[in-house]
């Protein structure tokens, strides 16, 4: 069961590769970026103010350019434009390495803490009259101990603080490739970025494996969120196998962070383990377990247990509702469901991936009515007049053009001055180019490519457009 996400619809829920669609094989999972994915990216960055319109136009192949309404932008996008999306980048590691940093401050409190009465202890017995040699040396291992036992869990701490900061300086080293004055390190850097959102896409897709191949065939797992997402794929798998234990620990490692969201994942976890042992006929435990962990709970968490505690009255198998929809299976899922909105909220992670959003920018970017007149109006150099990506764009708006341009359907040249259109008796029109050197090569004759009729030449008239 994976969250809904608009991109599913192009990709299969099964974790397997095998079962994916044509553009995200096993072959074309790495390398992506070549033919498929690079004309949603630019208009999806054009839409965004990601990438700037006149550099962009020199790298786009020519098929996908006159898709493009490039503009005189500067050569390179701001930082401010890149965070725009890469907040998630940095905010992950900042807060991996916030969350280490309190957790070694208070470890090490602790220890000096046993440092300090250990010492104190040694102070005492040195300062009374009837001390002992041995008690003396006793008391100085125990020093010795504690002094060892701090000097190495700093030295843990410490070691993965330094883990953490080199994750954070890396991706901030990444995020200032964007400003390189090579164009082939720009591209590079493109590249990289993309295989990055692809592996984050993956992650929320269910699909493990193929994010974790990705990631470790181009080199990135530093520039990824692998390890947030592997944990949440643990927790939710124990949940899956009506397992607590790991989702309790999750709780308790964020449990302040969670106390701020206002969370209340821990307490539904221990409601379903109430729900268990009553579905075991365990009542007495149950009850126990209630007095545990029910007492003291928020005002707004009194209903549910009053619900609760009245399905000790109920057999097992009650249609009595809503005891039935408590000791039903389903409530396991909508613990993995708000686990993993929980888990999103803690790192601040939007609900839809990176990818989603600006895949679907730029085909909003690249949409016009033309996509949706039927086959004959579809173009096949067109991304959105794809079947699978027509589908995908259909609920969503079409481009913003302040300035239209007439194309020709034959050539993809634009119909101007210099290539005016000419429109042929069946009321079709294309540009003059094309049809004075189809005209050309067939004695005057001209075959229209949508109706199939033929004409001759001299039987197109010029348009005007006012």
């Amino acid at each position: 069961m994976y969250t809904y996400d608009p991109m599913v619809s192009c990709i299969s829920e099964s974790p397997e590769v095998t079962n994916m669609p044509f553009w995200l094989g096993t072959a074309r999972v790495v390398r992506l970026h070549t033919e498929t994915l690079e004309p949603f990216f630019f208009g999806g960055a054009r839409l965004l103010g990601l990438w700037s319109e006149a550099s962009e136009l020199s790298h786009l192949p020519a098929k996908w350019a006159r898709y493009s309404h490039a503009g005189e932008g500067g050569r390179h996008e701001s930082m401010a434009d890149v965070s725009s999306i890469e907040h998630p980048t940095l905010k992950v590691p900042y807060d991996v390495l916030n969350k280490k940093f309190r957790l070694a401050q208070k470890t090490l409190d602790r220890e000096v803490c046993h440092v300090t009465t250990a010492v104190s202890e040694l102070e005492r017995i040195l300062f009374t009259d009837n001390q002992s040699a041995s008690q003396i040396s006793s008391l100085l291992g125990g020093v010795v101990e504690k002094l060892s036992s701090f000097k190495r869990k700093a030295e843990e701490a410490t070691q993965e603080e330094v883990e953490c900061g080199r994750v954070v300086k890396r991706r901030v080293e990444h995020l200032r490739g964007h400003d390189a004055p090579s164009p082939a390190t720009v591209a590079e850097w493109r590249r990289t970025r993309l295989d990055r959102l692809l592996v984050e896409y993956l992650l929320r897709a269910g699909c493990y494996s193929t994010a974790t191949k990705l990631a470790s065939s181009r080199g990135i797992e530093g520039l990824t969120n692998l390890d947030v997402f592997l944990v949440a794929r643990e927790v939710e798998q124990s949940l899956a196998l009506h397992d607590t234990s790991k989702c309790l620990t999750w709780c308790h490692d964020n449990k302040s962070k969670l106390r701020k969201l206002n969370s209340s994942l821990e307490f539904n976890v221990r409601m379903q383990e109430y729900i268990e042992l009553v579905k075991g006929d365990r009542r007495m435990d149950a009850i126990r377990h209630a007095r545990k962990y029910f007492t003291g709970q928020e005002p707004h968490h009194l209903p549910s247990i009053q619900r609760c505690m009245a399905l000790i009255a109920f057999p097992a198998n009650t249609d009595v509702s809503p005891y039935k929809e408590l000791l039903s299976p389903s409530r396991w899922d909508l613990l993995i469901s708000q686990f993993r909105s929980e888990n999103l909220k803690l790192y601040q992670l939007s609900s839809q991936s990176a990818f989603s959003v600006v895949v679907q920018s730029g085909l909003s970017a690249l949409k016009t009515p033309h996509c949706y007149r039927g086959a004959t109006g579809h173009n096949p150099d067109c991304p959105v007049c794809q079947p699978a990506l027509n589908a995908l764009a259909s609920p969503l708006p079409y481009a913003h053009c302040s300035q239209s341009r007439l194309v020709c359907h034959i050539s993809g040249d634009q119909l101007n001055e210099n290539n005016q259109p000419l429109m042929l008796p069946n009321g079709y029109v294309y540009g003059e180019k094309a049809l004075r050197q189809m005209a050309s090569e067939n004695n005057d004759t001209i075959v229209c490519p949508r109706s199939r009729q033929t004409f001759n030449i001299r039987d197109a008239e010029k348009v005007f457009v006012m």
